[in-house]
């Protein structure tokens, strides 16, 4: 069984995760800057990514490093974007995995085609967060060789707004986003979970980005 440390473990995704990986028997450490929220067999730390003293800390023993917190900018003006390279230097130290919870903006809309975030249709107001989610997946594909990454992103329409139910049935992809039939992009949280999880146990993306979709 896999050690994972899941930032963001308070989240939506992360929530899930972790939940996803404890109930496959894998050992998981919460953080969180208030762990309050943080409930089931968990470990719960309280701390900031954007600490790398704590984040090279909590990685001792780690196996996976699974970052699912927002990319903007926080309180203290810090994005996502910044912590990247403490948390690459902790995952080589370490030997373990980077795992992003990641953004559908980036994804292509088709073969060749614009990406979401870039077509007229997408909301101005998901914009800073679309971007920044894609930023980081720039940085990690920069990032060297000896340190191995996996990015996944969402269908279009995934939030708590949208849990749905466990199924325990969906699609992979690459950089196009997924659709169905009627023309809907989406996934439950449960599910994107699942895909999450599967994939720390049978890599299959090794520093590479895939989403997952109905």
């Amino acid at each position: 069984m896999a050690k994972l440390v899941v930032f963001g473990a308070t989240g939506y995704a992360g929530g899930r995760i972790g939940a996803e990986a404890r109930r496959r028997g894998h050992e998981v450490v919460g953080v969180a800057r208030n762990v309050d929220g943080i409930s089931g067999d968990f470990t719960a730390r309280a701390g900031s990514l954007h600490d790398a003293a704590f984040v090279a800390e909590v990685a001792k023993g780690a196996d996976v490093l699974v970052v699912a917190t927002p990319a903007r900018p926080d309180a203290e003006g810090k994005k996502l974007l910044d912590a990247v390279g403490s948390l690459a230097k902790a995952a080589a130290d370490q030997g373990a995995r980077l795992a992003f919870v990641g953004g559908a903006g980036s994804l292509h809309v088709a073969e060749g085609g614009p990406r979401l975030i870039d077509t007229p249709e997408f909301p101005d107001e998901y914009k800073p967060e679309a971007g920044n989610h894609a930023d980081v997946l720039t940085a990690l594909r920069a990032l060297p060789s000896d340190v191995d990454w996996f990015y996944v992103s969402p269908a279009a329409e995934f939030g708590a707004w949208a849990a749905g139910e466990r199924t325990g049935k969906f699609r992979l992809g690459g950089d196009v986003l997924l659709s169905d039939e009627n023309g809907a992009s989406k996934i439950g949280g449960d599910d994107y979970a699942i895909a999450f999880v599967d994939e720390i146990e049978r890599p299959a993306h090794s520093r590479q980005r895939f989403t997952v979709a109905y």
